[in-house]
C-alpha cells in the first residue's frame, strides 16, 4: 500500500503530543472516539442531529484487521454519545456498552435516542483505503431519506483528519508565527545556541504564543496526575487483562515485592515511600519496568492514560519521570516534571512532522521508538545534559528501536505490546547515560538522519508488520497457546 509522505509543517504543540485519553489505542480507540464526536458536532451545526433516525459506522483497513481488539467499535459508540474520553467515568464504560449492545439503543449526543445494533451498524472491511491505513466512516441516515456521511482517518497519537485536512493552512500560518518555528531538530539545537537557552526553554515560548502561562502550568497538572494515576492504579491491581489471551498482570505482583511493606495511604506517600527505598542496580531495573507495566495494564483495560505520544507507547514517559524523581533526584518538582514533559512532546513532534507515530503506518518504531526518544531527550535535559546532548540521546533511542514491528497478538495491545514499554523506559535511560558521555563534536548520526531513516524504514516495511496482525509473533503465536 502506498504511504503518503510526512505530515505538512504545522503549528504541532506539546499538548497535542500528550493528550489524555482512553486505552488501549491512540489511533485506533481515541483517534475514532474522538472523531465520532467530530462527527457529531457536524451534525449539530447544521441542524441535522435531531434529524438522525439510524447511524452505521465502516471500518477500514488496520482499524478493521485489529478494531475489536482494540475496541475501535467501542470507542465509536462511546463517541456517538459525547462521552468524553478525557473526563467519563471508566468504570461506566461496560455497563453504557452492554446497555447499547443488549436493548439495541443510542442516545446520539446523550439527547437523541436512535436505534442501534453494533453488529449489523457496525462494518468490518479488510480493504485498506488509499489515504491511510486507518480509515473510517460515519454515515447518518435523516428522517427524509438523506444520507449525510464524514471519512476520517486516525494517523497516531489521538490524531485525526479528513483527506482535504481543511486545518491545514491555518496551523502552517500559526507555525510560522512561533516565536522559534522548528520543523528539524537542527533547527532546534541552532535556536538553543544562538540564544543560549536549553530545549526546555524554546519550546515553552512557543507553547506560550499559544496559550498563558498559567493554563501550561494547569494542562502540565493535569497530565502528570493522569500518569501517576495510571501508574498508582495498576501497581495496586491484580488479576487478568480482559481480552481472551489470560495475560496475568504483572506490576502488582513485581509492586509487592519490591515496596517491601513501606506505609502509604495515598500517591503522594507513595512516591515519597518509593523515594525513601533503598534501591539496589537490579531493583532499579525492576522499579522502572513495573512503572511502565503499570500503565499498558491499566491502558489494556480499557483505562485512562496520556498518550505519549500514542497510548500502545504510553508507559515509557512516565516511567522514566518516575525513575528520575524517586532514583536520581528526591527532590524533584513540578518544575522538573514540566521541563521534562515539554521536551519530550517537542522531541514527539519532530518525529510526527518527519516521519510517523502511527504503527499502521510505521511498525512499532512509530511508537515505542518514538516514546523511548522522547524519553531519552527529556531524562538528558533534567540530567543536566547540554541541548546537543538532548539530541543525542533521543538519537541514541531512536537509532536501537529501527525496524520494530508491531505485531499484536489477537489484535489485543497487550502482547508484546505491554513489555515493549518497559524496555523503551530502560533504553531511554541508556541512551541519556550514554549522551551524556559524549561530546558532541565526536557524535557522527544527527536526530534528523534518524526521523528520516524511520520514514524509509517505515516504506519499506511489510504491510503485515504494521498494526495489521498478519504477521510476526501474530500469526506465529496462536491463541490457544496464550
Amino acid at each position: 500500500m502506498k504511504q503518503n509522505s510526512p505530515a505538512k509543517i504545522e503549528a504541532i504543540s506539546v499538548f497535542d503530543m500528550l493528550k489524555i485519553g482512553v486505552g488501549p489505542s491512540s489511533s485506533h480507540t481515541l483517534g475514532p472516539w474522538r472523531a465520532a464526536r467530530h462527527f457529531l458536532a457536524k451534525l449539530k451545526d447544521k441542524n441535522r442531529l435531531e434529524l438522525v433516525k439510524s447511524i452505521e459506522v465502516d471500518l477500514y483497513g488496520s482499524l478493521s484487521l485489529t478494531g475489536r481488539g482494540h475496541a475501535t467499535d467501542l470507542a465509536c459508540i462511546l463517541g456517538l454519545t459525547n462521552a468524553d474520553p478525557e473526563t467519563c467515568a471508566i468504570d461506566e464504560i461496560p455497563e453504557i456498552i452492554d446497555y447499547i449492545t443488549n436493548q439495541k439503543l443510542l442516545q446520539l449526543d446523550g439527547v437523541h435516542l436512535i436505534s442501534f445494533d453494533p453488529k449489523t451498524q457496525i462494518h468490518f472491511h479488510r480493504n485498506f483505503l488509499p489515504f491511510h491505513p486507518n480509515a473510517f466512516r460515519f454515515k447518518a441516515t435523516l428522517n427524509n431519506g438523506k444520507l449525510v456521511f464524514e471519512t476520517y482517518y486516525s494517523i497516531g497519537g489521538g490524531f485525526f483528519v479528513q483527506k482535504e485536512r481543511k486545518r491545514s493552512a491555518k496551523q502552517v500560518a500559526l507555525f510560522e508565527c512561533f516565536p522559534r518555528p522548528i520543523e528539524k531538530a537542527s533547527e532546534l539545537l541552532a535556536y538553543c545556541e544562538r540564544d543560549q537557552m536549553s530545549v526546555s526553554q524554546i519550546v515553552l515560548q512557543n507553547e506560550e504564543y499559544l496559550r498563558s502561562p498559567e493554563e501550561i502550568d494547569e494542562l502540565f497538572r493535569k497530565i502528570w496526575e493522569v500518569m501517576l494515576d495510571s501508574m498508582y492504579i495498576g501497581c495496586h491491581t491484580e488479576g487478568v487483562l480482559p481480552g481472551g489471551l489470560n495475560v496475568r498482570r504483572r506490576a502488582y505482583d513485581t509492586h509487592e515485592r519490591l515496596q517491601k511493606g513501606s506505609p502509604y495511604s495515598n500517591k503522594e506517600e507513595w512516591v515519597e515511600a518509593i523515594r525513601d527505598t533503598e534501591v539496589k542496580f537490579r531493583e532499579i531495573l525492576k522499579w522502572v519496568s513495573c512503572y511502565a507495566l503499570a500503565v499498558n495494564e491499566v491502558n489494556a483495560s480499557l483505562g485512562r492514560v496520556v498518550t505519549a505520544p500514542t497510548n500502545g507507547s504510553a508507559g515509557v514517559i512516565p516511567a522514566v519521570m518516575m525513575y528520575y524523581m524517586t532514583i536520581e533526584n528526591h527532590d524533584a518538582d513540578f518544575e522538573d516534571v514540566k521541563k521534562f514533559l515539554l521536551v519530550a512532546g517537542e522531541i514527539g513532534a519532530l518525529f510526527k512532522k518527519g516521519a510517523t507515530i502511527s504503527a499502521a503506518m510505521g511498525g512499532c518504531q512509530a511508537e515505542i521508538g518514538v516514546s523511548s526518544a522522547m524519553a531519552a531527550g527529556a531524562l538528558t535535559e533534567l540530567m543536566g545534559g547540554t541541548p546537543a546532548q538532548v539530541l543525542i540521546a533521543s538519537e541514541i533511542a531512536m537509532e536501537h528501536h529501527l525496524g520494530l514491528t508491531c505485531d499484536p497478538i489477537g489484535g489485543l495491545v497487550q502482547i508484546p505490546c505491554i513489555e515493549r514499554n518497559a524496555m523503551g523506559a530502560i533504553k531511554a535511560i541508556n541512551a541519556c547515560e550514554m549522551a551524556l558521555e559524549t561530546d558532541a563534536k565526536n557524535a557522527k548520526v544527527p536526530l534528523d538522519k534518524v526521523i528520516e531513516t524511520m520514514w524509509q524504514t517505515a516504506q519499506d516495511m511489510n504491510t503485515k508488520y504494521k498494526e495489521t496482525s498478519q504477521g510476526g509473533l501474530a500469526v506465529n503465536v496462536a491463541l490457544s497457546d496464550c
